[in-house]
């Protein structure tokens, strides 16, 4: 059973920078991709950016590009997601998730979220 932690969440303002951490514990995530979804109040989830197994990016979401990045340190069984340029608009529970792969496969393998705010 592969359990997953999210951590680093916090208020920030407009313009402020998070990194979200994913830490694995259980199993190994060397051959899980890891994805990275939000949900914010009164919204449906959505992918954000996952990473596979051999460290391939997969941008789910358009608005985030160039602002936020994904990277794996297996050593670490860690997952993090560096968010730069924070917009209001980026405010919500972000989760990881583990699955098979970045595309076709559905995650087996939730954390509990950590909340973010993009305030002023």
């Amino acid at each position: 059973q592969l359990e997953l932690v999210e951590s680093g969440g916090g208020t920030v303002q407009p313009g402020g920078s998070l990194r979200l951490s994913c830490a694995a514990s259980g199993l190994t995530l060397d051959y899980s991709a890891i994805g990275w979804y939000r949900q914010a109040p009164g919204k449906e989830r959505e992918g954000v950016l996952c990473i596979s197994s051999s460290g391939a990016v997969a941008n789910y979401l358009w608005s985030v590009k160039g602002r936020f990045t994904i990277s794996r340190d297996n050593a670490k069984n860690t997952v993090y997601l560096q968010m730069n340029s924070l917009k209001p608009e980026d405010t919500a529970n972000y989760y990881c998730a583990a699955s098979r792969g970045c595309y076709g496969y559905d995650p087996e393998y939730w954390g509990q979220g950590t909340p973010v705010t993009v305030s002023s």
